[in-house]
């Protein structure tokens, strides 16, 4: 008995400094850190996403006036490649940094600025700026988006597949100048800029444009942001050369979080462009305002609806060309097979007070609606 316990012993003995052997001789496993983990600890992100469509309008797509009807969505009806899109940043806390946005497809020519535009060949450098970062400021300098509107150029951030008349016809889209943003409380930012002004990378002018804005969030579920733009503009638009006047904006965009999955939004701008002449008249100052509304719900992590309201009152055609009083309803349907895919179909109607529409310039048609659809496909990285 006592000699097969003895026995046992040693074979177990033996079997384990076998296993210690083997596992002293086997290689270590090497690990290779993702490449996301390298960007991570190195401080830099780098992001992106992939806007492909179908559009469909009822209508050519243009006013009477030979201004487009729509931002990016122009074409009748086709496919295309709205956006594809790349932010590479380094942006501590504290210190120097920096921050790149680029763009190619069909809506890079449209957000060109001045001195670029016809140049784009579908690319466009949407944003780059240098930044430096203090314990309750940030000033940037370079090319940045607009302080002003609901929504933004990155089509991931809006709820709808078209942008909204105030989006196209209100507001400016980028700026090239410093901008500072300095936190003056917990619940209050304040902003002041200088900048070339309205969509200019090379100033069409001498004159610039001061920027101003403020966010107030009171509690967590209401934030209230206003800005406004001050400066002396080309009345022809983006060219360089024609009289000036003095263009101002003012912008505030209220968003309340009625719940974690029901948001409400609401949009207001008011526009002046001054001194503005057909050459024999006395110059007169042209003004457009406009409101927009948004309700956006989150039904599960796989379904999203949107509801948007708006319009836009052209008084003196200065925006759109013709004088109008220009409406619009939007519906959109979201589905998300995947956190990185998210699939669009949107409904919209448009009306004005005049017949602006072109409906067909071969048959001479225009009307004062037009409907469209559109279908919305975005990869997120």
């Amino acid at each position: 008995m006592i000699a097969t316990r003895i026995t046992a012993y040693a074979g177990v003995l033996a079997l384990l400094a076998a296993t210690s052997v083997f596992a002293e001789d086997a290689p270590a496993k090497s690990v290779t850190p993702t490449f996301g983990a390298v960007l991570e600890s190195s401080g830099l992100t780098l992001n992106g996403y992939v806007d492909a469509s179908y559009n469909h309008l009822s209508g050519e797509g243009l006013f009477t006036s030979g201004v487009a009807n729509r931002v990016f969505d122009t074409q009748p009806s086709g496919f295309a490649v709205q956006q594809a899109a790349i932010n590479i940043g380094y942006q501590p806390k504290e210190g120097f940094g920096a921050f790149v946005n680029l763009t190619a497809g069909n809506d890079a020519d449209l957000i060109a600025s001045y001195d670029a535009m016809g140049k784009t060949a579908k690319f466009d450098v949407t944003q780059a700026y240098v930044q430096y970062a203090g314990s309750n400021y940030t000033v940037i300098a370079g090319k940045f988006v607009t302080l002003a509107g609901a929504e933004v150029i990155a089509s991931p951030s809006n709820a709808n597949f078209s942008r909204s008349i105030l989006f196209g016809y209100a507001i400016p889209f980028t700026h090239s100048g410093v901008r500072a943003t300095f936190a003056a409380a917990d619940t209050v930012n304040l902003i002041l800029g200088v900048n070339n002004g309205w969509d200019a990378l090379k100033d069409t002018n001498t004159a610039k444009t001061v920027e101003v804005g403020a966010t107030f969030a009171p509690v967590k579920t209401f934030t209230i942001a206003a800005s406004g733009y001050f400066g002396k503009e080309r009345i022809g638009g983006l060219v360089g050369f024609g009289p000036e006047g003095q263009r101002t904006l003012i912008d505030v965009v209220a968003t309340w979080n009625a719940t974690d999955a029901l948001t409400f939004v609401l949009n207001y701008d008011y526009g002046k462009q001054a001194d503005v002449t057909d050459g024999e008249s006395t110059p007169v100052d042209a003004k457009w305002n406009g409101l927009a509304g948004y309700a956006n719900y989150t039904i599960s992590d796989r379904w999203k609806v949107s509801l948007r309201a708006e319009y836009l009152d052209d008084k003196d055609g200065y925006r759109t060309g013709v004088m109008q009083k220009w409406k619009e309803v939007t519906g959109t349907v979201a589905y998300l097979p995947t956190k990185a895919v998210e699939l669009r179909v949107e409904l919209r109607a448009d009306s004005s007070d005049v017949p602006s529409f072109v409906k067909s310039i071969a048959a001479e048609e225009v009307a004062k609606s037009q409907t469209s659809v559109g279908v919305q496909a975005l990869y997120k990285f």
